[in-house]
């Protein structure tokens, strides 16, 4: 260690050498304003780099008009209004969308042995995923624009939608005037979360391409997000894809998505979810006896399984109810199968070779968002929310790499 911190200050003394070979530079330059501001005087800048602290001088302008002040080399170098240099905010960045802000800041030290604040690492993660997020709804508002954004490439046999929304705690001020669950005041937001992905199929079985998902997600409206993963599943194919599959819950607003943005894809209610809604009922009916609970579970599960859902809503339709509120939950559970019959054919979705069940978008619920939004103690406002499942979407779909790059091309 100590070996390597007396390697890290010769090279921020090199560095420093670097930053300072003598350049010339200009009288004026353009202001934003639209006139020239004129160069000053030279200003010390201190950063932050991979190898250290260094110092650099760079020419100061002031535009007489509206009395901006800029360093055009700050832009040059990346680190206009911070003291990070770029390699120093892609580290942070990185901490900060894996664990809290404290234990990012804790590993940056250890493992590069930079030392930044908590608040630093913050400021800067959120700063980054804030920009990936603008980059988003940029996008998101040109495709909206054409009637369906057309991706060139191969035809492609299977291409999946899946849709889930979690609930992230969130300071006091993000909830006021929203009712919670059973009419308890609300201390969650939903983040709504979407992935697109291809399959293989393997023996007869479906098998998720490796590296294939990409992610997007936000706190925002269905309408919003309905905008969202359009634009996602253009950009990944949907025009392409031989089959078009979307896979979700039982949930209404996923099935009204459906229906605007992708008419005609085949729509899967996971089989584990439906099942869930018979097992949660037999608890409801029977919370005494267990032996009649299991033996009515099971024998509706497979009319579920069998797709035989007609049957199975006739079946829970004709019980005779012990109680009203019996009577309300045979009532809604038999809305709830009838309603999603054609969603419910797994004997022939499984004959296709197509998945059943939603575990890529719930398993991307709990590592994405949950693992980092909704550890212990923490609750969030929605724009920092937004900042780090914006962070984490990026990160997680592999396109980390193209932001950096897109980055140092705009600087350049």
């Amino acid at each position: 260690m100590a070996t390597r911190a007396a390697l890290q200050r010769a090279g921020a003394e090199v560095l420093e050498e670097l930053l300072a070979l003598p350049e010339a530079f200009p009288p004026q330059v353009p202001c934003p304003c639209g006139h020239s501001a004129r160069y000053q005087e030279m200003r010390r800048k201190q950063l932050v780099t991979v190898l250290g602290r260094v110092e650099t001088e760079r020419p100061y302008y002031l535009c007489p008009h509206c009395h901006h002040g800029q360093s055009p080399r700050d832009h040059e170098l990346q680190v206009e209004g911070v003291q990070y240099s770029p390699g120093v905010q892609r580290m942070m960045a990185a901490v900060g969308s894996e664990a809290s802000f404290e234990r990012g800041r804790e590993q940056l030290e250890l493992l590069a042995g930079v030392r930044v604040t908590t608040k630093a690492i913050e400021r800067q993660a959120e700063a980054i995923g804030a920009e990936i997020a603008a980059q988003e709804q940029e996008a998101i508002r040109q495709g909206v624009q054409l009637e369906l954004p057309e991706t060139p490439g191969p035809e492609i046999p299977v291409l999946y939608v899946e849709i889930d929304a979690t609930g992230v705690p969130v300071v006091a001020s993000e909830t006021e005037g929203r009712a919670g669950k059973k009419g308890e005041e609300a201390r969650t937001r939903d983040a709504k979360l979407g992935c697109v992905f291809t399959q293989t199929t393997l023996k007869g079985r479906p098998v998720r391409d490796e590296a294939s998902t990409t992610y997007t997600g936000s706190i925002e409206t269905a309408e919003e997000f309905g905008r969202r993963i359009y634009v996602e599943a253009c950009q990944r194919g949907w025009n392409r894809a031989k089959k078009k599959v979307v896979i979700g819950d039982g949930a209404p607003w996923i099935w009204n998505l459906a229906a605007e943005h992708f008419p005609g894809a085949v729509e899967i209610v996971d089989l584990y979810h439906a099942r869930e809604h018979l097992w949660e009922l037999a608890k409801k009916l029977w919370p005494t006896d267990e032996r009649q609970r299991l033996r009515w579970a099971k024998k509706w599960q497979k009319r579920l399984d069998s797709g035989r859902i007609e049957s199975l809503v006739r079946g829970l339709r004709a019980l005779p109810p012990t109680n009203p509120e019996a009577a309300e939950l045979l009532r809604l559970e038999g809305d709830y199968f009838a309603r999603n019959a054609e969603r419910m054919r797994y004997p022939t979705f499984r004959r296709w070779h197509l998945f059943v069940g939603s575990g890529v978008i719930e398993a991307g619920c709990k590592t994405l968002i949950g693992s980092r939004l909704k550890c212990s103690g923490m609750f969030w406002t929605v724009r920092g929310a937004n900042a780090i499942i914006a962070l984490r979407c990026n990160r997680l779909s592999n396109e980390f790499e193209d932001y950096w790059e897109a980055r140092y091309a705009r600087a350049a």
